[in-house]
C-alpha cells in the first residue's frame, strides 16, 4: 500500500543536473591535492564525509565538474557482482574538496523537490535497491549506465514526508554511530596500552625490571613458537552452503581491520557435521590464509552467532591455558604484516601453512603476573566493546524492519512532529565544503 499522497516519477525529474561519471587521472597526479572516493569507500561506508582516503590533483576545470557536495548520491557504475552495481552512499558532513572515481556515478538532486538522506534510504531499501539492480549489464563486469539512472521509476512523497522519514531512520544510524565511536576509543586504549607495555616495554614494574643479556628481554619474560602456545592450530571445513537456516561461515572477506564481520558471513547445512574443534570459540583468533591481498589479516572473536565455523580459506589459533587470549590475539595482531609474508605459492595463490604458523611465528611472552594485570585492564574493555556491537545490531535490526514499511507508506508518518536535531541533520546535508 503507498499512502494517498505520494507519486511516481522518474528519477531524473528531481536532478538538480545531469548525471556524472567520475575522474580518471593518470598516475603521476595520484598522491597529493585532494582526496578521492574510490570503489573502496564506495563499498566500505554507507555515508562518506572526511575519511583518510587517496589523494589526487585536479586542475581548476576538473574541480567545476568533479567536486562532490553534501546531500551527493554516489552510485557504483561497475562491479565483478551483481549485487555491487548500483551500491549507493551518501556525501555527509563534509567538510574539506573531495572528488570521485570513474567507476562511480554521481547523482546531485534538487533539494527544493528530494531530500538526499530519503533516497539514499529509498535506493538501500527492498523497495527501491531492485530498480538500480535491474539495470546492470554485463557478463564479467556488471554495471550501470547513468543515463538508465534517469528514466528509474520512484516513489516520491511530498518533501516534509521525505524529511520525516529521514529523520527516523537517521536516529537510528546516529545511534549506531556513535557506538562504533566509542568502540574505536576503546580498541585505541586496549592498542596503546599493548604497545606501552609490551613493545615499548613501559609495563608497571619496569623502571625496576632487569634486562636479561642473553634473550634481550626483562628477566622472566620469554619467546615461545605460536604452535607451544596454542592449543588448537587448524583451518576450517568445505561447507555445503544453502541461502538460509544453517550454521554460519565465517570467510576471508569477514575479516578486516582486525574485526569479525559476521554480515558477510555464508551458511551451511544443519546436515553439514562440524568438528566440535572447527566450532568457533569466544577469544578464538582467526587468520586469513589464502590469497595474496587478505592472506595475514588477523581479528579475535569476542562473540558470535552459534554454531559458527570458518571455511577453509582462514586459520582457527585457539590459546592455550599457558597464555592469555586477549594478550595473544593482539600480539598476533601487532605482527599481522610479517604472518602476511609467510605465504608461499604462486602471487596469486598464496598459501600460509599451520606448520609455518607453529613453528615460525615467535610470541614474546611476559610473566605470568604481568598477564593477570593485562587481562584485568583489557577485559572490561572488550567486555564494553561486545555490548556496543550487540546493540549496534539491534538497531540495524530494528532499522531494517521499519525501512520498508516508511518507504512504502505503510507506515503514516503526517502527523508526526520533526525532532529538533532535523536542522543539524539538514545542514550536513547542505553545507559547503571549505576549499583546500
Amino acid at each position: 500500500m503507498v499512502s494517498n499522497n505520494w507519486s511516481f516519477v522518474n528519477f531524473g525529474e528531481v536532478f538538480a543536473e545531469p548525471v556524472r561519471n567520475g575522474v580518471y587521472k593518470a598516475a603521476e597526479f595520484q598522491g597529493s591535492g585532494m582526496q578521492i572516493v574510490n570503489m573502496k569507500e564506495l563499498f566500505g561506508y554507507e555515508f562518506i564525509g572526511n575519511q583518510k582516503m587517496r589523494k589526487i590533483e585536479l586542475s581548476n576545470d576538473e574541480k567545476e565538474r568533479f567536486l562532490l557536495k553534501n546531500g551527493d548520491l554516489l552510485f557504483a557504475r561497475r562491479s565483478i557482482v551483481e549485487e555491487g552495481s548500483g551500491k549507493i552512499s551518501l556525501i555527509k558532513g563534509l567538510t574539506g574538496e573531495l572528488t570521485f572515481e570513474s567507476s562511480i556515478i554521481r547523482v546531485r538532486l534538487n533539494l527544493e523537490k528530494a531530500y538526499p538522506l530519503f533516497y539514499y534510504y529509498y535506493f538501500s531499501s527492498p523497495v527501491g535497491k531492485p530498480s538500480i539492480t535491474a539495470l546492470s549489464s554485463g557478463v564479467t563486469v556488471k554495471g550501470i549506465r547513468g543515463s538508465d539512472l534517469r528514466n528509474v521509476k520512484i516513489r516520491y512523497p511530498p518533501l516534509t514526508i521525505q524529511q520525516k522519514i529521514a529523520a527516523i531512520l537517521s536516529a537510528y544510524d546516529d545511534l549506531i554511530e556513535n557506538n562504533l565511536k566509542r568502540i574505536k576509543l576503546l580498541e585505541e586504549m586496549a592498542q596503546i596500552t599493548y604497545e606501552e607495555w609490551f613493545v615499548r616495554m613501559k609495563f608497571p614494574g619496569h623502571e625496576t625490571t632487569p634486562m636479561d643479556s642473553e634473550t634481550e628481554l626483562p628477566v622472566g619474560w620469554s619467546r615461545g613458537k605460536l604452535g607451544n602456545l596454542a592449543s588448537y592450530i587448524n583451518r576450517g571445513i568445505s561447507p555445503d552452503y544453502v541461502e538460509s537456516d544453517g550454521s554460519y561461515v565465517i570467510n576471508q572477506k569477514c575479516i578486516r581491520e582486525h574485526f569479525v564481520n559476521f554480515d558477510e558471513a555464508r551458511f551451511t547445512s544443519k546436515e553439514r557435521k562440524i568438528p566440535d574443534e572447527k566450532l568457533i570459540k569466544k577469544f578464538d583468533i582467526l587468520i586469513n590464509s589464502t590469497g595474496t591481498g587478505t592472506l595475514g589479516r588477523v581479528a579475535q572473536v569476542f562473540e558470535s552467532p552459534s554454531p559458527s565455523t570458518v571455511d577453509t580459506h582462514v586459520t582457527i589459533v585457539r590459546a592455550s591455558f599457558t597464555i592469555s587470549a586477549l594478550y595473544l590475539g593482539r600480539a598476533l595482531e601487532h605482527i599481522d604484516s610479517f604472518i602476511a609474508n609467510l605465504g608461499k605459492g604462486a602471487t596469486n595463490q598464496q598459501e600460509l601453512s599451520r606448520t609455518d604458523l607453529a613453528e615460525i611465528v615467535k610470541i614474546v611472552v611476559p610473566t605470568k603476573d604481568l598477564l593477570i594485570k593485562y587481562d584485568e585492564f583489557s577485559s572490561p574493555l572488550y567486555e564494553s566493546i561486545s555490548i556496543y556491537r550487540s546493540q549496534n545490531q539491534l538497531l540495524k535490526e530494528a532499522r531494517d524492519i521499519l525501512l520498508p514499511r516508511l518507504m512504502t507508506g505503510m507506515i503514516d508518518v503526517e502527523q508526526l512532529d520533526l525532532p529538533e536535531p532535523l536542522g543539524e541533520l539538514s545542514s550536513n546535508l547542505t553545507q559547503e565544503p571549505q576549499a583546500a
